[in-house]
């Protein structure tokens, strides 16, 4: 055992590695084959050290940090643009205001594109707040001061809540999110479909002449429908807030989203635009028509009050990175980084592990 002792009900036979899933956590974990009694298993320090969950003494629970989406992910955090037309084609000046910092801090208008939560069952909806380091506390407090400047957030005094949330991103830092999973599992899911890569790299075959554009702000572009609002309200050490954007973390947001933009721009898609969430591909098979196709698509976001970060556009470019595939007139290439993630993969352990592996890798052809 742990402290050293031998089993009074028998001896340690032999070593195992188990994958389980606890509370939508899904673990690979040693174990030693022993007669334990009445009991299935035992996850002792090590995996507590291993898998680190939040552990709330006085309501005897457990619970994982949700991890960071791989897939429908939007930022959120932006910054305005020291020069907003720094970058773009003359051409494309008259757009300015797609680019510029005036609408920065604007509450986007409500639409008909506004997402609507419809709880399936009544009842309490309450979850204790995590624990936080002094660090996050500073973090927290300044992000909720921002939002309510911002006017995204503001008090509220909604009988249900959830927890916020630090998570790790991929650079090593922390975003902050609220921990939507229980308002998730009594909300009427989206059924509104994602579109397939492959699909969209279909469409550029041929295509000579590229342009990448950069939505800012992603899902907080969508307003909460009205008299909504209090279904989103989060839980802080600094007091209960509700959001008047969509948030990052609600089932709903990305088939909301995906609706949002495919209805904007219904009769240019697989014509001249692909769009995935907040990425935005304009692409011609004659460079003479490029200008014009990239000047409709700026026009269509001005009339929608929607945003670009210029710093982040690509325009005309014979050679572009989408979704994680490189695009050009000569067809399709894998970004080399991905490759080299693939070839890192650990030797897989289990039946599983090969398959899933394989699930993450972009089919085109």
């Amino acid at each position: 055992m742990l402290d050293g002792s031998t089993p009074q009900t028998g001896k340690i036979w032999k070593k195992t590695k188990i994958e389980f899933t606890y509370d939508g956590h899904t673990m690979n974990h040693e174990f030693l084959v022993s007669p334990i009694g009445h009991h299935s298993a035992i996850l002792g320090i090590k995996w507590l050290e291993q898998e680190k969950p939040e552990i709330d003494w006085s309501h005897r629970t457990l619970t994982f940090p949700i991890p960071t989406p791989e897939v429908a992910h939007i930022a959120q955090e932006e910054e305005a643009d020291d020069n907003p037309l720094e970058g773009i084609p003359a051409q494309y000046h008259s757009f300015a205001k797609v680019f510029g910092e005036e609408e920065f801090h604007k509450l986007p208008p409500h639409r008909s594109y506004d997402i609507e939560i419809e709880l399936t069952e009544e009842g309490p909806l309450n979850s204790p707040l995590y624990s936080m380091t002094d660090a996050e506390s500073v973090t927290l407090k300044q992000w909720l001061e921002d939002e309510l400047r911002a006017g995204k957030i503001r008090p509220s005094k909604s009988p249900i809540s959830s927890p916020v949330m630090f998570v790790p991103k991929k650079d090593g830092t922390r975003r902050l999110v609220v921990d939507y999973r229980k308002l998730n599992s009594r909300s009427r899911k989206n059924v509104y479909p994602l579109p397939r890569p492959d699909d969209l790299m279909s469409k550029l075959r041929g295509a000579k002449l590229f342009t990448k554009l950069d939505l800012r702000w992603g899902y907080n572009n969508v307003r909460v429908k009205e008299g909504d609002e209090w279904k989103t309200a989060f839980r802080t050490k600094y007091g209960l807030f509700e959001t008047l954007v969509m948030p990052f973390g609600l089932s709903g947001a990305p088939g909301a989203f995906q609706a949002m933009m495919n209805e904007v721009f219904q009769d240019l898609l697989d014509v001249s635009v692909i769009i995935y969430l907040d990425d935005i591909l304009i692409f011609s098979k004659n460079p003479e028509e490029h200008e014009s196709h990239v000047k409709e698509v700026l026009q269509r976001l001005m009339d929608m009050q929607l945003f670009c970060k210029g710093s982040k556009c690509e325009f005309h470019q014979t050679t572009v990175e989408y979704l994680g595939i490189i695009v050009s007139d000569k067809g399709f290439s894998l970004d080399k980084l991905k490759i080299q993630a693939v070839q890192e993969w650990p030797t897989p352990t289990t039946v599983k592990q090969p398959i899933l592996a394989k699930l993450h890798v972009p089919s085109i052809i």
